[in-house]
């Protein structure tokens, strides 16, 4: 004899589909969060916008983090002990932001938007690889227009300008690396063997890159200006 309710199992059935369209539009939601643009082992990639005024949830970093910041403002970080902290920053901005010991909140207090490239490490300190320099690290090569900013065991970060329709020197990238475009970017990369590649990105654009050597030249009548992180793992 079946000892079950037959509306106790409809009941369940519908809790069941009902909590299965939930995660699915959950997962659906998360999968089309447009802030993250790039994630993969290395990093998770955000570029997010924060309006005038705007005050987040009590929250916590558990990663380091590389800040790029594309608009100018200001930031008041009040943490769960009460401690508070004011950061300003300039447009092009990039700064080293360690994991946070304690949650806070976060405001803008700037009465403009201020746009955001957050960029999560994935690795850990005392990951990196060992590696002997290149005789034609890019740094190292062009001094002229490549500018370390922020140097330590999980990342280089580098500050690359380049004159209107101004031509680079053949250098090489021994790590993967995350560029983001500061300005209107019209750029021909062009390997040792000639062969050439040509991309025009957005200000605010992020592209990930691999290990290479090159020569870039600036197809624009503008300067070109990009801010590049290098992960050491």
């Amino acid at each position: 004899m079946n000892t079950h309710s037959p509306t106790i199992a409809i009941r369940h059935g519908i809790t069941v589909l009902t909590l299965a369209a939930l995660l699915s539009r959950a997962l659906a939601a998360e999968v089309a969060d447009g802030r993250v643009k790039i994630d993969n082992d290395q990093a998770r990639v955000l570029v997010v916008t924060s309006a005038p005024g705007a005050k987040s949830e009590l929250h916590e970093h558990k990663m380091n983090r590389v800040m790029i910041y594309l608009d100018p403002g200001k930031m008041i970080l009040t943490d769960s002990a009460g401690k508070v902290e004011t950061l300003n920053f300039k447009a092009g901005e990039a700064l080293w932001s360690p994991a946070t010991t304690r949650p806070h909140v976060s405001q803008n207090v700037s009465d403009h938007p201020v746009r955001i490239v957050e960029v999560e490490l994935k690795s850990k300190p005392g990951d990196s690889k060992e590696m002997k320099p290149s005789p034609v690290d890019w740094v190292k090569v062009d001094p002229k227009r490549y500018k370390v900013e922020t140097e330590n065991d999980q990342v280089r970060v580098v500050r690359a300008r380049y004159g209107s329709h101004e031509k680079g020197l053949t250098h090489d990238h021994r790590f993967k690396f995350l560029v983001t475009f500061l300005t209107e970017g019209k750029m021909k990369v062009t390997t040792p063997d000639g062969e050439s590649r040509t991309a025009t990105k957005a200000p605010g654009e992020v592209t990930w890159g691999a290990p290479s050597k090159h020569i870039e030249e600036n197809l624009n009548d503008k300067p070109l200006e990009v801010v590049v992180v290098e992960f050491k793992k």
